[in-house]
């Protein structure tokens, strides 16, 4: 079993297709980008900024999708396999050896979910860091409060498109600086 990274934190938010109302005959919920963002829990500094556009193979990207999240059905079908992505998330940011941090359990669960629906190796180690919940126990709040929510109460501007992968996790590790203790950079 390889060593525990603890030098950095994995912030990972994906987007997937979705529907206004129920999921339609045939169709599964499955991941379309997964945004990332490298966090230095020494200095707080953010850094590798990506966006890992994944092709769906068991859902299109609707309307009220693209709406949301600003992914067009042609942008998510240029976009690599799920397999490919979860290997770059395992060789060139070593998820496998570091802990990674999503704000909710939804990306957690999304991934687990569509790896065993595809047979594809889980990119992540078993440490998961819930952002959502520990940002609530350290503000004493009697709720857990949406990401843009939390930025507004931290008086923090939401940097980039809500609900685009790659700007939701730049969001997400200022915040996780910030409960560090590292500011937010």
């Amino acid at each position: 079993m390889a060593r525990l990274r603890l030098d950095r934190v994995l912030v990972v938010d994906v987007e997937a297709t979705c529907w206004n109302g129920p999921t339609p005959e045939g169709m599964e919920s499955e991941i379309i980008e997964i945004g990332l963002c490298e966090l230095d829990v020494t200095t707080g500094e953010r850094s590798a900024r990506r966006s890992l556009m994944v092709r769906p193979e068991r859902s299109t990207v609707s309307l009220f999708c693209t709406e949301l999240t600003t992914i067009t059905p042609e942008q998510a079908a240029g976009g690599i396999g799920f397999a490919e992505a979860c290997e770059i998330l395992r060789e060139q940011h070593g998820a496998g050896q570091r802990v990674w941090a999503s704000w909710g359990e939804y990306d957690r669960a999304q991934f687990s979910r569509q790896c065993v629906a595809t047979d594809t190796r889980y990119p992540f180690g078993t440490r998961h860091l819930n952002v959502k919940n520990l940002y609530s126990l350290m503000h004493s709040l009697d709720r857990e409060l949406g990401m843009a929510d939390a930025l507004r109460h931290a008086g923090l501007p939401l940097e980039g498109t809500h609900h685009r992968g790659v700007d939701d996790a730049w969001n997400i590790a200022g915040l996780l600086a910030g409960l560090l203790g590292r500011g937010n950079r």
